[in-house]
């Protein structure tokens, strides 16, 4: 399905670029029938560090899971928060 496409606008502004394409839409502009699946190999999710305190056994505990696992602690943790997460 090869039609013809508009030009994109130049916009002076990124204020100007979004109420564009906030009220128009990408298909005029663009043949989706040749877009290609882009692959991001180096792309990481952000992570941020927090300070966590545990009781001393609580955390001599994770730490025996963990090795008994091979992972890390700090692993098993994020492992173990994400499962809470998504089973709720």
């Amino acid at each position: 399905m090869n039609k013809p496409t508009k030009a994109i606008p130049i916009f002076a502004t990124e204020l100007e670029e979004r109420a564009y394409w906030e009220s128009h839409d990408s298909d005029d502009h663009l043949d989706w029938s040749k877009a290609k699946k882009a692959t991001l190999p180096s792309l990481k999710p952000t992570t941020k560090t927090i300070s966590l305190r545990l009781p001393q056994h609580l955390l001599e505990s994770l730490k025996v899971a963990a090795n008994a696992r091979d992972v890390p602690h700090q692993s098993l943790i994020k492992v173990w928060l994400q499962e809470k997460l998504c089973s709720q």
